[in-house]
């Protein structure tokens, strides 16, 4: 994937000093200057998050959120020892404040609990990926943080839209979960 990073940056920079050599710098260092700005708001949109989530975890507020989340995480994972679950429900739940970078540590923790060594991949753990990649954000944090970053008139309105398509998504993953389960189930049950 470098490589071709590196070849996308090379041919474009050689392209751009073949065609308005002018231009080049200013475009380096003006795309250099945007990414750093950037990354600074990300950087404290991130720390604000990521500071909530070590308080949820120092308060135990982890546990509480996984027990209160307990009946739908066993509908959806199955049975799973305390500590996978607080992970599934750390997750979950940074997901839903748009901080999906937070939650790939708690993410992968989790991961590990559900993985039974047998090499498959489970329903438990197809139905975890599912719910992290679609991920029902009521908060898109980082979607906010990036259009307060480009000057959006409303940073927020994309709240509902966000909440209404990432809703349908999940729902939709986990279905299609559900459903595809069945089928492997009723295949073997032929064999």
């Amino acid at each position: 994937m470098n490589r071709v990073f590196f070849v996308i940056v090379g041919l474009s920079l050689a392209f751009l000093l073949f065609t308005s050599p002018e231009t080049a710098i200013d475009s380096m260092v003006n795309g250099s200057q945007k990414g750093v700005n950037l990354c600074i708001i990300l950087v404290a949109v991130y720390a604000v998050w990521l500071s909530l989530l070590e308080l949820v975890s120092a308060t135990k507020l982890d546990k509480k959120l996984a027990k209160l989340i307990k009946p739908i995480s066993r509908k959806l994972f199955g049975k799973q020892d305390s500590y996978t679950e607080s992970q599934i429900a750390i997750n979950i739940s940074s997901n839903m404040l748009g901080v999906g970078n937070a939650s790939t540590p708690s993410g992968i923790r989790a991961m590990q609990g559900l993985d039974k060594k047998t090499g498959k991949i489970t329903k438990a753990m197809a139905m975890l990926v599912i719910i992290n990649t679609t991920a029902i954000q009521l908060i898109p944090s980082t979607i906010i943080g990036l259009r307060a970053s480009y000057n959006s008139v409303n940073a927020t309105n994309i709240v509902l839209p966000t909440l209404i398509a990432t809703s349908v998504t999940t729902i939709i993953g986990i279905l299609s979960v559900i459903i595809v389960e069945k089928i492997k189930t009723k295949l073997s049950k032929r064999k």
